[in-house]
């Protein structure tokens, strides 16, 4: 008798954790959709467009620099700037639009796999934190006044072999590019 008692129980319990458990699996599920509607982990796309068209510039400037006269120079940087803002405008949406497609799919089951409730649960405090959206609004200046103070205080040390080697490297250009 006392072990028909325990026996219930047990399958009890059991059917318990297995009802339980879609539940518990849908409220993860649920917050799991809430920290991707927070996290806009698509604003990387746009980083992957950009860096490519602003590697495009600064290379185009670099090669141009010392081979042409100023202002050939400038009208080619605006030809080229033209080229890179159309790529931008191209690219863009495409990349954006297939970053939202994957994010949840790609997300969704490593956040699931990785995090425990609680752990979702502080995510997504995290996330909704008014001091964390407030750094992240303030984050581009303390970027450029600490950018500046690192330029002010190393241009007189960094300028001169910043220089040598805009040379070195023109001449070595210039050099290779001279047909014998």
């Amino acid at each position: 008798m006392k072990f028909q008692r325990t026996l219930i129980t047990v399958a009890l319990s059991a059917c318990a954790l297995v009802l339980a458990a879609p539940a518990q699996a849908g409220e993860k599920e649920k917050l799991v959709e809430k920290i991707l509607t927070l996290w806009h982990i698509e604003d990387e796309a746009v980083v992957m467009v950009q860096r490519p068209a602003v590697d495009a510039v600064n290379q185009s400037r670099i090669a141009l620099q010392g081979r042409v006269t100023g202002a050939k120079q400038e009208a080619t940087l605006k030809e080229i700037a033209v080229d890179v803002q159309k790529y931008i405008d191209e690219a863009t949406p495409i990349v954006k639009d297939n970053a939202m497609k994957a994010k949840a799919p790609t997300l969704t089951p490593l956040l699931l796999q990785n995090f425990n409730e609680e752990e979702l649960k502080q995510l997504i405090a995290l996330l909704e934190s008014p001091v964390k959206k407030k750094f992240e609004k303030l984050l581009p200046s303390f970027e450029r006044a600490f950018g500046e103070k690192i330029a002010a205080d190393s241009r007189a040390a960094i300028d001169p072999k910043l220089a040598a080697m805009t040379q070195s490297v023109g001449l070595k250009l210039r050099a290779a590019t001279v047909t014998p």
